[in-house]
């Protein structure tokens, strides 16, 4: 079996991709399930605020890619096309369920995954990660979902632009707000630090 890093690494996800199309191969298929799931889960949730349909929706998309796995090689950017269909997906589940029949930005609600795994950097990180948080909390929701796919999904801008249906000009200026307002909570939380 492969080790691939923990990481949404565009060349990894690249990698396991060609693995998967090529060679079947279900070590490198489960790899990518894990490396995408969360973000996958958490961008479906932001649109259905379900929990259990988020997973569902996530899992299903995913299927798809080893279903698929042979078509694989005509996809040039596996990680945006796989967002693409949880929201196309996410939006026919809300139809389904009957909860909203337009989607807007402003509707999403936005929870972010730590990148930080190992108990010393968690305990390093804690009291800045929470004024960080408090920041991001306070974010417009527009902002917000932006923030967290540019930063967390490591999504680039166009591919945002896209997903939202906004121009890469609305992504720019929403991210340059978010980075702001979350560098002003950082000097003000640095300041309270070196005045103790």
């Amino acid at each position: 079996m492969i080790a691939y890093p923990e990481n949404n690494n565009d060349n990894t996800i690249q990698e396991l991709q060609y693995q998967i199309c090529r060679y079947e191969d279900q070590s490198a298929y489960k790899s990518l399930f894990f490396l995408l799931f969360p973000s996958l889960q958490n961008f479906a949730y932001s649109i259905i605020r379900s929990r259990t349909l988020a997973e569902e929706v996530a899992s299903d998309v995913l299927l798809e890619v080893w279903v698929r796995r042979q078509k694989l090689k005509e996809i040039s950017n596996l990680k945006m096309y796989l967002f693409v269909s949880v929201k196309n997906a996410s939006m026919a589940k809300l139809k389904q369920e009957n909860k909203h029949s337009r989607f807007s930005i402003e509707d999403l609600e936005v929870e972010f995954i730590s990148d930080y795994s190992s108990p010393e950097q968690v305990a390093e990180l804690h009291q800045l990660e929470i004024e960080v948080a408090r920041a991001v909390k306070e974010l417009p929701p527009s902002c917000k979902i932006i923030y967290k796919l540019a930063k967390e999904d490591r999504l680039k801008y166009k591919e945002i632009a896209e997903l939202l249906n906004l121009s890469v000009k609305t992504i720019d200026h929403q991210l340059s707000i978010a980075l702001k307002r979350i560098a002003q909570a950082i000097k003000k939380h640095t300041s309270k630090k070196n005045q103790r």
